[in-house]
């Protein structure tokens, strides 16, 4: 069940939204305004924040921008009133995917919900074994996150962006060293190796002379 925070200062709209979201399949957790919002990002992980912009003590946009600012990369939607376009534009600004003008149709916001997390989604999740918590910045395996250095995480997370097709030794190269820094294909296969022992479930392909593959 994918999670959402939706930061709505009016309580009857909110309390509806609520409804018509759990009906849809979303667990929802509700905050009336911008600074309750903010402490329950750093208590709870989300897949799905929706925004009201002029809320209480923090407003939305400078909520997102916030937690952009602290690496959260939680696709967000903002549900709004405001129809200036400068107001817009500072929605996108601080991070926002996308924006939903007040009045709307409840189904039209839950299309948009699932476009939005289903692009998210295919990238943070090879598998239901494996998943990217990008907000965190942590591959879990069954659940557990995996005790991996920075090199191994950056390319395991190359290969599961890339899953089912081969991604070419020299891209490895390029996204894993700097081009002042040594290397050989050696030394990616010692990481392919290490990722290997950690996920015996899961396949990682040598396709020769070319690079490596993360297959289902």
């Amino acid at each position: 069940m994918n999670k959402i925070l939706l930061l709505e200062d009016d309580v009857l709209f909110a309390e509806t939204l609520v409804d018509f979201l759990e009906e849809s399949g979303f667990g929802v957790i509700h905050c009336a305004n911008g600074q309750s919002a903010l402490d329950t990002t750093f208590e709870q992980k989300f897949d799905l924040y929706l925004l009201d912009i002029a809320v209480p003590l923090v407003d939305g946009v400078t909520l997102l921008r916030e937690l952009r600012e602290s690496n959260d990369t939680t696709p967000t939607i903002f549900l709004t009133s405001h129809k200036d376009k400068e107001v817009l534009k500072k929605s996108y600004e601080s991070g926002g995917d996308d924006f939903v003008t007040k009045p709307f149709d409840a189904n039209e916001l839950i299309f948009r919900i699932n476009a939005i997390l289903k692009r998210t989604n295919k990238i943070n999740r090879f598998s239901d074994l494996l998943y990217h918590d990008e907000t965190h910045k942590r591959i879990l395996y069954k659940n557990t996150e995996i005790e991996l250095s920075k090199k191994e995480y950056d390319l395991l997370l190359l290969l599961m962006k890339h899953s089912g097709k081969t991604v070419p030794k020299e891209l490895i190269l390029n996204e894993l060293w700097s081009s002042s820094q040594s290397t050989s294909d050696g030394a990616v296969r010692v990481y392919i190796n290490r990722i290997k022992q950690l996920l015996p479930e899961i396949n990682i392909e040598n396709i020769r002379g070319i690079g490596y593959k993360l297959v289902s």
